[in-house]
């Protein structure tokens, strides 16, 4: 985290489907519980943790016949501040608009204890159909300028036998200002990222191994983020259970 650019964009998915695992509370309500371990928290292509791994813990509280949810989310980062965690409460719903399509919208705030200064929130809404999701995020007091940002991506899952999954990504980044600065001088105020994955459910848990990149040189993710090497390809692996 810095003072002339902050991302602090979460990846976790606001508008989950009721799961298989989910824990039925009465016949209306149900809780979903998930805990994942990451080599890298990364978000829109930036890492949050510094290349480092990261602990989510996350819970929603789903309306059955509704659709809507209310949840819980945190995790460890690391922003070169005195923020060591952030934590994330939101509200939204989801509700098939079709046969083969399901909408969901959702309001997410964010929250930095050591660094409220940088606390912020933004919507959410997403359209899912056949295994593609197209999403946009928008916020209008991302800090510490009280920037716009809008954050719009496309999204791909496919089943492949023995319960793995194909998963592909990208999306696109636009603050308000010009504040991703190259070593020409040359700025600009949007940029590129790109993920493809595969996943395989084993031994009741989810395992994840996904390439991440994004379009920002070095020197144009240490003026936007802070350090040089947030922006850089990754190998991500990661474990998810679901309760």
């Amino acid at each position: 985290m810095n003072n002339k650019a902050i991302f602090l964009a979460t990846g976790i998915a606001c508008a989950l489907p009721l799961s298989a695992h989910a824990i039925d509370i009465n016949d209306e309500l149900a809780l979903v519980l998930e805990i994942q371990a990451f080599s890298d928290y990364r978000a829109g292509g930036v890492s949050m943790t510094r290349n480092n791994s990261a602990l989510w813990l996350d819970s929603i509280l789903v309306h059955k016949p509704s659709g809507a949810y209310a949840g819980l989310f945190t995790s460890n980062i690391d922003f070169g501040t005195q923020a060591n965690r952030e934590f994330a409460y939101y509200v939204g719903i989801a509700r098939p608009l079709s046969e083969n399509i399901v909408g969901s919208f959702t309001r997410i705030e964010f929250e930095y204890p050591n660094s409220s200064q940088f606390n912020f929130g933004e919507w959410i809404a997403t359209l899912s159909a056949h295994g593609v999701t197209i999403g946009v995020k928008y916020s209008d007091d991302m800090k510490p300028f009280s920037d716009r940002r809008t954050i719009a991506w496309v999204g791909y899952e496919h089943s492949l036998p023995h319960d793995i999954t194909l998963d592909a990504r990208y999306g696109l980044t636009d603050m308000e200002r010009a504040i991703y600065v190259d070593n020409d001088g040359s700025s600009r105020s949007l940029y590129y990222d790109w993920e493809i994955g595969i996943s395989k459910h084993q031994w009741g848990v989810d395992w994840r191994l996904a390439y991440i990149d994004t379009d920002l040189s070095k020197s144009e993710c240490a003026s936007g983020f802070g350090f040089e090497e947030n922006c850089s390809a990754a190998l991500v692996g990661s474990i998810a259970k679901r309760f």
